[in-house]
């Protein structure tokens, strides 16, 4: 099963409807399953401290979350870059491995915490590629 963690909602039309359709898409391959956790609150000018504070908080809701055993794909701007094929090819050796719960994860509009970042198994970013 593939899962897709986002800390945070979509919210523009635009993405929920494209949303819809890659899960739509998915399903020929086994399925998605997109779940959203909420991002924890911050006031609009946040100590350095507090936003640590908030991503220890939202890394334990994650935590709380990931399935068993999953392959964790940790998406954030400073990680691999990779092309579509690469990345396929990663996945495949991933199932070859046995590992059939696989788990991409989107942090909030303040990144992730750094703890989480380093438990994933894969660091990722997407900035530059091109589906």
């Amino acid at each position: 099963m593939l899962t897709v963690i986002a800390l945070g909602r979509l919210k523009e039309p635009f993405y929920l409807q494209a949303a819809a359709e890659y899960e739509k898409r998915m399903r020929a391959f086994g399925g998605v399953k997109l779940l959203e956790l909420p991002e924890a609150r911050l006031p609009d000018d946040p100590s350095p401290a507090q936003v640590s504070a908030a991503l220890k908080k939202e890394a334990e809701t994650v935590r709380q979350h990931l399935p068993k055993n999953a392959w964790l794909c940790v998406l954030a701007p400073e990680g691999k870059l990779m092309d579509s094929e690469a990345l396929a090819h990663t996945l495949e050796a991933v199932r070859l491995r046995g590992k059939s719960d696989l788990v991409f994860l989107i942090g909030s509009s303040f990144g992730l915490d750094p703890a989480l970042k380093r438990q994933g198994d894969l660091l990722l970013s997407m900035s530059p590629m091109t589906f």
